[in-house]
């Protein structure tokens, strides 16, 4: 029987629920190791003295792998259903993610792996067992940046595919009119002029295929000079792209971080685009203290990457990815109630306090709203901390304080 309640929290774990601590980035790390673990099993499965020996381990490795990514296949398919964008029938929202790039790739992460297995294949398994790498994209960032950085400059790399075929015809057949008569063994014909070409413009330079003509040296010298610029050119391509799309990455990451924030939760777009403005990146190092109790409030933090703890009077409190602390310090300047330490290598955005006062000075609107933010925020000690202050305490010093020092 289909139980909506399970499809939709499967749904959720599958795609959603990645955050750190949480069931679902447990639930990517047993993924990845699976990965890590089947690839190096077929790895080792083509050294013919250790598959000898350890053949029915990496066999045994194989099978359960099939078998998770096979059965994690099957729950997307299910969970897919009612979770499409718009008006979509369930065959239909299956079908797009059956024909879509990440579908493929979890098709054949097993498919043509189990179908080696059941024709006993070695070597066939072998290489089937090289494609679970390729799940690494639904996991990695970075990798689904490159992916997205290829496919949106697809046609500019195309173009660069054209050019290079032609620059390679364009000296083969200069190569082949130059050269067929004196070495009619290497430069016989168009196609194998175009091996020489291939490698000269590559830059690789096997050295199995040289003009020996005067004329063809000094072409080849113009044909390497030339392959520098053509390998230059898709690679300029790509990396701004990927620049780009870490950015606009980046740029998603920071404004879903500010938009939850209560006290710019009711802000327009050009008002937070304002206070993004403000932000300034700041790393600190596992052990590091980024305050200590005692010291003046001054700003507020967002945790991009990485976890910090928060040593409190009472407790101890660890924060990680995409969390924050500290709004209280927008409002007014209080002392920290704890000392907060990196536990490993984190990223953060700080907005000060001065900078946001100046930039509420110069809206009026946003003033507004902060005011009235701020009399429901310090009214509200309990709730306050479990959303982002580093303890209630700080509130309750605000509210002591004779005179805000807000600049």
């Amino acid at each position: 029987m289909d139980d909506p309640d399970l499809r939709d929290r499967l749904y959720e774990l599958l795609e959603h629920d990645h955050l750190p601590n949480s069931v679902g980035s447990r639930f990517v790390r047993l993924v990845v190791a699976i990965i890590v673990i089947d690839v190096l099993a077929m790895i080792f499965a083509s050294v013919p003295e250790i598959d000898a020996r350890f053949g029915a381990l990496f066999t045994a490795i194989e099978i359960a792998a099939v078998a998770a990514f096979a059965l994690e296949y099957a729950v997307r398919l299910w969970t897919i259903a009612g979770h499409s964008i718009g008006d979509v029938s369930p065959l239909r929202a299956r079908l797009d993610y059956v024909f879509s790039s990440l579908g493929v790739i979890d098709l054949l992460s097993f498919l043509p792996s189990g179908i080696a297995l059941v024709a006993g294949d070695r070597i066939t398994l072998v290489l089937t067992g090289m494609l679970p790498f390729l799940k690494l994209v639904r996991y990695s960032p970075a990798l689904r940046s490159l992916l997205s950085a290829i496919q949106a400059e697809r046609r500019a790399l195309f173009g660069c595919v054209v050019i290079l075929t032609g620059v390679v015809l364009l000296f083969a057949c200069l190569l082949y009119a130059i050269e067929h008569n004196v070495q009619p063994d290497k430069f016989g014909n168009i196609p194998q002029a175009m091996w020489w070409a291939i490698v000269t413009l590559g830059t690789v330079g096997y050295g199995d295929v040289v003009p020996v003509t005067v004329l063809g040296k000094m072409i080849t010298s113009v044909a390497v000079v030339l392959g520098f610029a053509m390998i230059a050119l898709p690679v300029a391509i790509i990396s701004t792209s990927f620049a780009e799309e870490v950015r606009r990455r980046d740029f998603v990451v920071t404004w879903g971080m500010l938009a939850r924030v209560p006290l710019f939760s009711h802000l327009g777009a050009s008002e937070i685009a304002d206070i993004m403005r403000l932000l300034r990146a700041q790393t600190i190092e596992a052990g590091e203290v980024l305050v200590r109790r005692g010291d003046i409030a001054s700003s507020m933090y967002f945790i991009t990457t990485g976890e910090v703890e928060i040593d409190l009077p009472n407790q101890r409190v660890r924060l990680t990815d995409g969390t924050f602390f500290g709004e209280i310090a927008l409002l007014r300047r209080t002392n920290r109630s704890g000392t907060v330490t990196a536990t490993r290598k984190t990223r953060l955005l700080a907005l000060d306090a001065q900078d946001f006062h100046a930039l509420i000075e110069r809206l009026p609107a946003l003033a507004a709203h902060v005011k009235e933010t701020a009399e429901a925020r310090l009214a509200e000690t309990g709730e306050a901390a479990q959303r982002g202050d580093i303890a209630p305490a700080e509130i309750a010093l605000a509210e002591q304080a004779a005179e805000p020092t807000d600049r």
